[in-house]
């Protein structure tokens, strides 16, 4: 199993940045892939940016290319996610996910509001 944890929501205003952490723990050596998912209200999961353990790849949503930043924290094991230039639109519940011999675990989120 595969425990996540997620830190670093809050209310940021428009403009402004905000870092959030996903801490895993437990059998966490055959992670391949971990993500940032998000979810607001009356809207789909969409997945906001992806990093791929093997070659350090990553992805992430037009909506956020050029503003959010994903990275990984080997010592740690900790994934980031540093969002700048913050939106309105950028409000909604923030989940950390890793992938672990094609088993998908989850966090328990994390609110990002942002204010106009």
């Amino acid at each position: 199993q595969v425990q996540l944890v997620e830190s670093g929501g809050g209310l940021v205003q428009a403009g402004g940045s905000l870092r959030l952490s996903c801490a895993a723990s437990g059998t966490i050596s055959s992670i391949t892939s971990m993500a940032w998912y998000r979810q607001a209200p009356g809207n789909q999961r969409e997945l906001v940016a992806r990093i791929i353990f093997d070659g350090g790849s990553t992805q992430y949503a037009d909506s956020v290319k050029g503003r959010f930043t994903i990275s990984r924290d080997n010592a740690k094991n900790t994934v980031s996610l540093q969002m700048n230039s913050v939106k309105p639109e950028d409000t909604a519940v923030y989940s950390c996910s890793a992938v672990r011999w094609g088993v998908r675990f989850w966090g328990q989120g994390t609110q990002v509001t942002v204010s106009s």
